[in-house]
């Protein structure tokens, strides 16, 4: 496979799962962070990530947008639930969190 072409189908992959994540605002950010180790802001960190890579000038909330597909506190205030203590517990231990570079 050439570069392009797989530059072109990862593109195509990531817009696919923040897709999916703007359908699915049931779910918590705390919960994927969990399960997971990354979130819809690291999500938002590793876009930034990016275009400060490429030079590209854009803002933290920007990110956001992008990833969340409104402004962040409009989210917050429209999906976000108050995590709970047992959550809190487990989100906690940051071992398997993921590492977010060049920001």
């Amino acid at each position: 496979m050439d570069k392009q072409t797989q530059t072109e189908l990862e593109a195509a992959a990531f817009r696919g799962l923040v897709a999916h994540l703007q359908k699915r605002n049931d779910v918590q950010n705390i919960d994927i962070m969990n399960l997971a180790g990354f979130c819809r802001n690291c999500l938002a960190k590793w876009y930034k990530a990016a275009a400060n890579e490429q030079g590209v000038e854009l803002s933290m909330d920007e990110a956001k947008e992008a990833i969340y597909g409104m402004p962040y506190d409009e989210y917050k205030e429209k999906y976000q639930r108050k995590a709970t203590d047992e959550q809190m517990e487990k989100y906690s231990d940051k071992s398997g969190h993921a590492v977010i570079e060049g920001l």
